[in-house]
């Protein structure tokens, strides 16, 4: 059993403190949010028996936000209060494991969102995408499986290699000198980093040829109704979508660069770039899912619906 070591005291105390005071309110914000759809939706799912494909796949997402905001949470409480605990490498492994496959769901299962919006509403004539609109409700609980699957499969290997860059650092011997230390820690890292760098990117291209298909296939059907001078309800379906879609490409693209940056920077360390990059990547999935309320009719009701009652109550008392 490893001897667990005290920490070295970081010189970031003040951002230490404010990243975790930031982090504990953009937790408990998406956690709020998150868990209002995930009630909402089962609430229909007890009533209807029975979810269409979009609510499976927003009901599995706000499930993995939460998951993953709670670990996140933990992460950092336990790393800035009680340092020396979560020095310990088993603490330390089990809670980045799940923090980290929960994070990789995320960011699938919003791709898979974006791909579906662009399935079902986009037209085109290409017969391999007709295929895919008649089939794509069957083959929702599928892509979900295997974006859990996936996810997990990612974290073992992940695993494995921190596992194997650990020892190989162990190894080092005292005769070396740093480049050449330097040097091997990186030869190690790089099959890490390009796993990391390949999950980051996949999504972020699905999500980015969705909403390219989208407004391709908006400004043809648009075209269309012009040159009919027809008007048609499936272009307030486009709007809608490319509205959702292209929100969460702005907010997905600045989300990419700083998972990026995560690979770049020693996020250990308690400095301004720290900070900055877990405050957004925390707030990320509270301000998607409120997008995601205010572009579905039934959580945009129920959400004022139950604000108006809280309203009411408030002014009651």
């Amino acid at each position: 059993m490893e001897a667990c070591h005290p920490p070295q005291q970081s010189n970031g105390t003040s951002y230490g403190a404010m990243a975790l005071a930031i982090i504990t309110l953009e937790v408990f914000a998406g956690m709020w949010i998150n868990a209002f759809i995930v009630c909402v939706l089962c609430v229909a799912w007890v009533k209807k028996k029975t979810l269409n494909s979009n609510e499976k796949i927003l009901l599995l997402l706000g499930c993995s936000r939460i998951s993953f905001s709670c670990f996140a949470w933990l992460y950092h409480f336990l790393s800035k209060i009680f340092p020396n605990l979560l020095h310990c490498q088993t603490i330390l492994q089990v809670l980045a494991s799940f923090g980290t496959s929960f994070n990789y769901s995320n960011l699938w299962i919003s791709a898979c969102l974006c791909g579906f919006y662009c399935i079902k509403i986009a037209n085109f004539r290409n017969s391999f995408f007709i295929y895919l609109k008649v089939k794509i409700d069957r083959m929702v609980p599928w892509l979900l499986l295997g974006t859990g699957i996936f996810a997990l499969a990612i974290n073992i290997i992940t695993y494995v290699l921190g596992e194997t860059l650990q020892k190989n650092n162990i190894t080092l011997t005292g005769q070396e000198n740093f480049w050449e230390a330097t040097t091997r820690k990186d030869k190690h890292l790089f099959p890490f980093h390009f796993l990391s760098g390949l999950v980051f990117a996949a999504p972020f291209m699905v999500v980015t040829f969705s909403a390219v298909s989208l407004l391709f296939s908006l400004w043809r059907h648009k075209r269309t109704m012009q040159t009919n001078s027809m008007k048609d309800l499936s272009m307030d379906a486009h709007i809608r979508a490319m509205k959702s879609v292209l929100s969460f490409l702005v907010m997905y693209s600045i989300n990419f660069v700083f998972l990026i940056l995560t690979i770049i920077y020693d996020t250990n360390k308690d400095n301004i770039m720290t900070l900055l990059i877990y405050i957004y990547l925390h707030a990320f999935p509270c301000v998607h899912s409120l997008i995601l309320i205010f572009s579905n009719p039934k959580l945009e009701k129920a959400l004022l619906k139950f604000l108006s009652c809280v309203k009411w109550e408030f002014f009651m008392k």
